[in-house]
């Protein structure tokens, strides 16, 4: 049975392979103990991972055929994209695996992440262990963190419905948590921030970076990243403190977590038409691809206010009127009208920096 443990020196998470009686560290290179004294030390953090990732301890065993497997050493680019848009129910979307075949496309063509080292989740996908399940969703995220180390880059994006539900432990400054709904939520549940923190966030160890893009209705803090920049119209900003008041750590082993995301906590992120022209987005995901294509991408600061102009700006032509190459390359036809959209997309992460300065790159 594989379990992680956490490095004394350093805090970096570690996973032990059955039976080993010790483990070497590769960021500190210190040696960690498997005794059971050594073993009753290990943090939080490492007790979340084992909660989390039940497919280690057998009860979710991957079956004959699996294709998502840990990744190979190929580099260190590597990213899970998933779209969904919960096709013949009450809830369908239009424009959530569009966007996912364009941040692949994004990813692969502008920033050289090889097409391997890219796992998509969706509807269309042929393969059942790609289907954007609650269970599939949560093995594509251990492929995802496994192996990280010094020098990794990952990104997770996600285009669906996320909803909210009532905070018990004080972890919430507004006393909700952010959840994601794969496409059988209704079924089998959703996926609560606390858990994305846990699986994403707090195992990357100092020297790895991950960028998290979640366009998403109530997707402000879906992190649970403990800072938010509140920006204003001109620019100006502030980072917002997120702590959560139990104390509970929701940073991460030492690297670096920076989230886009489509709209505030109490907020819906919009599913149309009106920017692309040519086919149903998500407003956020198309907005981030274009800021990037037009050369606005250069500072974290810069994407996000592309960003929320190409949103402020739906409802005029100025603001909408050039598809993006990217995009044009994906129609699939028009679908519903456009409408005018009240979501303003922020940006979090585990810790403050100055977003006019710090260079954006994946």
């Amino acid at each position: 049975m594989v379990k992680f443990v956490e490095c004394a020196n350093c805090h970096t998470t570690l996973q032990l392979p059955s039976g080993a009686q010790s483990i070497r560290c590769a960021i500190c290179c210190a040696t960690v103990s498997t005794d059971t004294t050594e073993l009753r030390k290990t943090s939080r953090l490492t007790s979340y991972m084992n909660n989390y990732f039940p497919i280690l301890h057998g009860r979710a065993s991957p079956t004959a055929g699996q294709k998502i497997q840990p990744p190979p050493a190929f580099g260190r680019k590597r990213a899970l994209i998933i779209g969904i848009t919960y096709k013949n129910t009450k809830d369908e979307l239009q424009g959530c695996i569009n966007d996912a075949k364009c941040m692949k496309f994004l990813l692969v063509n502008r920033f050289k992440f090889p097409q391997e080292a890219v796992i998509m989740l969706t509807e269309e996908e042929r393969d059942p262990h790609r289907i954007p399940t609650i269970r599939n969703i949560r093995k594509a995220i251990y492929w995802l963190m496994q192996g990280v180390k010094a020098g990794d880059s990952l990104v997770f994006h996600f285009s669906g419905h996320g909803l909210q539900q009532r905070n018990y432990t004080l972890d919430e400054v507004d006393g909700y948590d952010e959840t994601l709904c794969p496409l059988d939520y209704e079924k089998k549940g959703m996926i609560v921030d606390d858990e994305l923190n846990a699986t994403l966030v707090r195992p990357l160890p100092r020297g790895a970076k991950l960028h998290a893009i979640i366009d998403a209705c109530h997707s402000g803090t879906m992190l649970d990243l403990p800072y938010l920049c509140r920006m204003d119209r001109t620019g100006r900003y502030v980072w917002e403190d997120h702590r959560p008041r139990s104390g509970t750590w929701k940073g991460t082993s030492g690297g670096e977590a920076i989230s886009f995301s489509g709209c505030d906590d109490h907020q819906k992120s919009a599913d149309t038409d009106s920017l692309a022209k040519v086919m149903s987005t998500g407003a956020m995901s198309f907005s981030f691809i274009q800021a990037i294509e037009r050369g606005q991408g250069t500072t974290y600061g810069s994407i996000l206010n592309a960003i929320r102009s190409s949103i402020r700006n739906s409802d005029s032509d100025s603001g909408s009127k050039i598809a993006s190459s990217l995009l044009t390359m994906l129609t699939t036809g028009r679908s519903s009208s456009g409408f005018g959209m009240r979501q303003v997309p922020q940006l979090t992460a585990n810790e403050t920096f100055d977003v006019y300065t710090k260079k954006f790159s994946i």
